[in-house]
């Protein structure tokens, strides 16, 4: 949180929907936050649809990312934890927000701005053939899927004949010249909203582009490739897009707030008839000021909702919203070529396409460019050496905050070696090994400086990367302790906080059959969590087992501390930062029985890198080993953020703890075989005849397993080709 660091958080507004409105509230909120509160938005996906380009991408116009609201950079800049989940409900008795597969989200305020989806008839085949319009994402997904491969005289239906519908009709026929394309309209006509002058323009533009509009078109049902139509006639189709009538979320219903249509119901300052909740865009009701969906009236609703939330928990003044009457209505005809309506004037041309295309622009300028906010000054008169001990840039977290190997390995050279006989092992391998009876027990800590806002998220990580040694050496987690540092905040935020954390946590353990017995808190600066973990096996699997021939196989992708880097800096796709925290969270339990029976020698990939951990195997082992770089998996977007410069904070000193014990060719590649990761996959030795069948089996069990290379004969040595 970068508002007001030193001062305690007091009050929790959670932002419910990733809509227009709410992602300039998350810019407003970067550029002024308000000091003790602590700010959530939660959407199913990390980035959001854009409306106003959402024709021009289907006309071809704009790629995928260029309408696409970065809900991840957004969050980061606002300082606010991004939950990725769809809301279900809300206890408005106890605050709290159901989303599914995580604990419940407490509010103090709240916030609705979720969008609407297209209205499907309740007809026969219509939920399965059919592609609404709206959620956005959804639809943009499905559609470039189809436009990118379509078959060779493609059909297209769109099954409403109002604005949206004869705007995407138009779009599609302009992407696909050679698809014919049809409008079907139950009313015995089109475009009823318009003006005439504007309604004539779009039925131009229609006859250029070849779409037929069939009026009094009502339908009785769907069907793979086909619309069933009223009257028993039938119409084929490829691809069938249904507008027309929106609706709201059902479980809003359950809510007991005060509904138009199913539409949260909202007054002058946006509250609804719960003063604690909000709402804004095409979820809003204006019950003082009805006025059709759109989004320049979510836009505009921003600055009041901002300046809003901000007073319902500081005790200020409200504002009140009074939208406007009518508006200027761009509408895009396939080509850049738009039409206007307002006042009936029959406006047509390439020049009101132009001008819809810098509005859009600059509303998208807004969410991507977002200002960065200058660090703190340091103090005139300072010691000597702190700039370079703080460096260019922010600390990491996770992994990535750890201290370096070589400075590791001096701080624990004068340790003795275990005095106790029933010591094993002390440090040096993933874990110390205990005698227990006739099995072993392994015994490990972990804790990280948090890398994610969202207490469940860190809870359900750190628990998995904490069991990680233990898993490595083979054992089955028994029982673990947790330590917790709080950021100073009022004891009920506190309490919100380790509830969420704890509780992922606890399931986390569960799942592996572990119990999570107890811990200790504490408040400081910063959010840190840790673990310690005891675990039981018959045999302790360590690294000292690796035999020239054998094949080394990873369980997971490589990348995550490039990409923490990098959404710390706002430059990390919301796509790769959601596709780095559900590798993450994905347990190696699996992958560890799966490998235990067979492998030679594991361990875990975490803050020294895939070559620093691989290293330190070949030195136990007495081996060298050799990578096949092409072969190793790597996150989406890792490569690419690495060759544009990004890096964890501990990457230099991960580099120069392999230097001289290792060879590879220059390139983001072979920087990422120092990346530190979190939660990351487990490295084992196997035989070359168990490989083939052991990657089939961990494939089977949904990781994305790699041969990446073999050990060799010779010292310890590490080459990368």
């Amino acid at each position: 949180m970068h508002a007001a660091p030193n001062l305690p958080l007091t009050r929790d507004i959670v932002l419910i929907g990733g809509g227009h409105s709410h992602a300039l509230v998350l810019r407003m909120w970067g550029m002024k936050p308000l000091p003790g509160v602590r700010l959530t938005v939660i959407n199913p996906l990390p980035s959001a649809a854009y409306s106003g380009m959402l024709p021009g991408h289907v006309a071809g116009h704009y790629a995928r990312e260029e309408l696409q609201l970065d809900l991840v950079k957004l969050a980061r800049h606002a300082g606010a934890r991004l939950v990725l989940g769809r809301a279900v409900g809300i206890d408005r008795a106890r605050k709290l927000i159901e989303v599914p597969g995580r604990a419940p989200i407490a509010y103090d305020v709240a916030s609705i701005d979720i969008g609407i989806t297209a209205e499907m008839p309740q007809l026969p085949g219509f939920l399965d053939h059919v592609t609404p319009a709206k959620p956005l994402d959804a639809f943009a997904d499905a559609w470039e899927a189809f436009a990118s491969a379509p078959p060779e005289s493609p059909r297209v239906a769109v099954v409403g004949g109002g604005v949206a519908g004869v705007e995407l009709a138009l779009a599609c026929a302009h992407r696909l010249p050679q698809a014919k394309v049809t409008v079907y309209e139950a009313a015995p006509e089109a475009l009823r909203a318009l003006g005439t002058g504007a309604r004539n323009a779009m039925l131009r533009h229609c006859a250029r582009l070849g779409v037929t509009i069939e009026t009094g078109a009502a339908l009785s049902g769907a069907e793979a490739g086909k619309l069933r139509l009223e009257g028993g006639r039938e119409a084929e189709a490829d691809f069938i897009i249904g507008t027309g009538a929106t609706k709201p979320a059902d479980w809003l219903t359950e809510t007991g707030l005060d509904l138009t249509d199913g539409f949260v119901t909202v007054g002058p300052t946006l509250q609804s008839s719960d003063p604690a909740i909000f709402a804004a865009g095409d979820i809003a009701h204006l019950s003082h000021a009805p006025r059709p969906k759109a989004g320049v009236y979510a836009v505009r609703e921003a600055k009041p909702l901002f300046a809003n939330l901000r007073a319902a928990v500081s005790g200020g003044a409200m504002q009140d919203y009074q939208p406007q009457r009518d508006y200027l209505k761009l509408i895009s005809v396939g080509g850049k070529h738009a039409v206007a309506d307002k006042w009936g004037l029959p406006l047509d041309g390439k020049w009101l396409w132009r001008w819809k295309n810098r509005i859009d622009l600059k509303f998208m300028e807004k969410v991507h460019d977002l200002p960065a906010m200058p660090a703190p000054a340091l103090p005139p008169e300072r010691a000597q050496g702190i700039e370079e001990v703080l460096g260019t840039k922010p600390m990491c977290g996770g992994c990535g905050a750890k201290l370096g190997g070589q400075a590791l390995r001096d701080a624990l050279a004068d340790l003795p070696a275990p005095a106790r006989a029933d010591v094993l092992s002390g440090a040096g391998d993933d874990a110390a090994v205990l005698s227990c009876g006739a099995q072993s027990q392994v015994f490990t800590t972990d804790h990280v400086r948090a890398f994610t806002e969202d207490p469940w998220m860190l809870g359900r990580i750190v628990a998995l990367h904490a069991m990680s040694d233990a898993w490595a050496m083979g054992a089955a987690p028994q029982a673990a302790l947790a330590q917790v540092t709080l950021p100073r905040q009022s004891e009920e935020l506190g309490a919100r906080a380790l509830r969420e954390m704890l509780g992922a946590a606890s399931k986390a353990f569960r799942e592996a059959g572990c119990d999570l017995v107890g811990g200790h808190t504490s408040m400081g600066a910063e959010l840190t969590l840790g673990f310690t973990v005891t675990g039981l096996t018959d045999r302790a699997l360590g690294q000292d087992g690796a035999h020239p021939g054998e094949v080394l196989i990873l369980t997971k992708p490589l990348g995550t501390g490039v990409i923490l880097a990098a959404e710390m800096a706002k430059h990390a796709p919301g796509d790769a930062v959601a596709g780095a925290l559900a590798s993450m969270s994905q347990s190696s339990a699996a992958a560890s029985a799966i490998l235990t029976p067979v492998a030679s020698a594991m361990t875990d990939i975490t803050g020294f890198g895939l070559a620093g951990h691989l290293l330190g195997l070949c030195e136990a082992s007495q081996v060298s080993a050799e990578l096949d770089l092409a072969a190793i998996p790597l996150l989406d977007g890792a490569e690419a953020l690495a060759a544009a410069g990004e890096h964890s904070t501990l990457l230099p000193q991960n580099i120069a703890n392999c230097a001289g014990r290792m060879t590879a060719p220059p390139g983001p590649r072979t920087d990422l075989l120092y990346d530190p990761q979190t939660s990351g996959g487990l490295l084992a030795t196997v035989p070359e005849a168990n490989a083939e069948e052991v990657l089939s089996a961990l494939r089977a069990a949904g990781y994305r397993a790699a041969r990446i290379g073999v050990i060799a004969a010779g010292p310890a040595f590490l080459r990368a080709r």
